[in-house]
């Protein structure tokens, strides 16, 4: 489609972004911006503009690639560019997404908000999206689309190529086709490309992969993606508690459920709160606010290193070249327990690791941690010797290999008990690790001290 352009409003160039012909008032190079980019890149500009100048933009758009880019945002920023739309707009907008997309936006938007696209729905699209919000949140359930192509099983190759035709306009994916009996009930799935390749008068039952990989309407998504993950499925048959099929976690949900919960995972082991939306749309106050809690939190627990050292205030008078070593030896245990706590939370996570593998871990990290503490001990001698007596130098050499050696086994432990107690692994990881390795290290540096020494 071409566009009429007034003489004072020159093409955009190439590093111009749509924030900044938005903010400039230059709408019609906007509109070429938009025309001539793929839907996720012009979401992502969205996300990183303010809820104004976003929904200015968006207005830009056609309705098909409104549409396109709306769905590649993420709730929050869909959430912001709703509120800007009029009532036609608004019911237009949500009533051609996808009903798991729909619902991915509702979980998270406001009571208001979510009454107001029910509200508007078609009844038909009301029907699907009520029955996706029936499902516990993060199952997969919420997830699943269940506009699906299910084929009969006693069909001809050419009769399912005629299904498909037939109501493959109104699924979200054609690609995996769910093979049910008289009841619905999942008794294989057969692939597009097979029906493709394969004689018309062939029966079709011959195609069809029987007990084929499937998941619980109830069933974690994440669980059920990394599944997919594990199998290589593009997508995957989501049934109710009788067997009977129900809808598709199709790929492109499940990675974003992946990535939605490895963000969360980082968020907490960085010690910050998980939040929703764009890195550069959110303001300094936001982005303060959520890792202000857990930096107070872990400052008051801090404290204990402070009571540790005065605990063992008469040692240090007496020989107070010890003082020298203690920034080395907590940060030293602090980075072994945060390598061992993000090992186990990663392996978790892909389920390498599981919670009955507690003490098999605790086994594993504690040797890891000796060995590394005897590296670094070797060095810590050769250092300790330069600055201080050999008797001192003894200490810290020793101090490094228990501390590396308990911090390890605190860092792998932690993850695999907060499992065990229901407690998300992310949020006893690194940071927390790190604070109770500075204060126990502390006391096994002093009682080694005292030991060697004999002060």
């Amino acid at each position: 489609m071409s566009h009429s352009r007034l003489p004072h409003e020159p093409d955009p160039e190439p590093t111009e972004s749509l924030e900044d012909l938005v903010k400039d008032h230059r709408l019609l190079a906007a509109q070429q911006w938009l025309g001539t980019h793929q839907p996720h890149v012009i979401a992502d500009a969205l996300a990183r503009m303010n809820a104004v100048d976003a929904g200015v933009a968006f207005r830009l758009l056609d309705k098909d690639r409104a549409l396109a880019a709306f769905e590649e945002l993420e709730p929050v920023n869909q959430q912001q560019i709703l509120e800007g739309l009029r009532d036609r707009a608004f019911l237009d907008l949500v009533e051609n997404m996808e009903p798991d997309d729909r619902v991915r936006m509702l979980n998270e938007a406001p009571a208001k908000v979510a009454k107001r696209v029910l509200a508007g729905l078609s009844p038909n699209e009301r029907r699907m999206t009520s029955a996706l919000l029936g499902y516990p949140e993060g199952s997969v359930g919420r997830y699943m689309t269940p506009e699906v192509v299910a084929l009969p099983q006693d069909l001809t190759v050419e009769q399912a190529l005629r299904t498909v035709r037939a109501k493959g306009a109104d699924a979200e994916t054609v690609y995996t086709l769910p093979v049910v009996d008289s009841g619905r009930r999942l008794t294989g799935i057969v692939e597009l490309r097979e029906l493709v390749l394969n004689p018309p008068d062939m029966m079709m039952s011959e195609l069809v992969v029987t007990e084929p990989t499937s998941a619980y309407a109830t069933a974690s998504a994440e669980r059920a993606a990394r599944l997919m993950r594990e199998t290589n499925d593009l997508n995957l048959p989501v049934v109710d508690s009788e067997d009977r099929l129900v809808g598709l976690f199709t790929i492109d949900d499940a990675v974003e459920v992946i990535e939605a919960a490895d963000s969360e995972d980082v968020a907490r082991q960085a010690g910050a709160a998980p939040w929703a939306g764009h890195y550069m749309a959110a303001s300094v106050w936001q982005l303060a606010r959520y890792r202000a809690l857990w930096l107070m939190l872990l400052l008051v627990a801090a404290t204990l290193t402070i009571g540790v050292t005065q605990a063992f205030e008469a040692t240090l008078e007496q020989v107070a070249q010890l003082a020298l070593f203690i920034p080395m030896l907590i940060g030293a245990g602090g980075n072994a327990g945060a390598q061992a706590a993000t090992a186990c939370v990663r392996a978790l996570a892909v389920g390498e690791v599981r919670g009955s593998d507690l003490l098999k871990v605790i086994w594993r990290e504690c040797r890891v941690g000796l060995v590394l503490g005897s590296l670094l001990a070797a060095l810590g001698l050769l250092v300790g010797s330069l600055f201080v007596s050999l008797k001192i130098a003894v200490v810290v050499g020793i101090t490094l290999v228990l501390i590396c050696g308990w911090a390890a086994t605190i860092g792998g432990t932690m993850p695999l008990l907060a499992k065990r107690l229901r407690i998300d692994p992310a949020v006893v990881s690194a940071p927390m690790v790190t604070t109770l390795v500075d204060a126990t290290g502390l006391i096994i540096y002093f009682l080694t001290a005292k030991a060697v020494l004999g002060v």
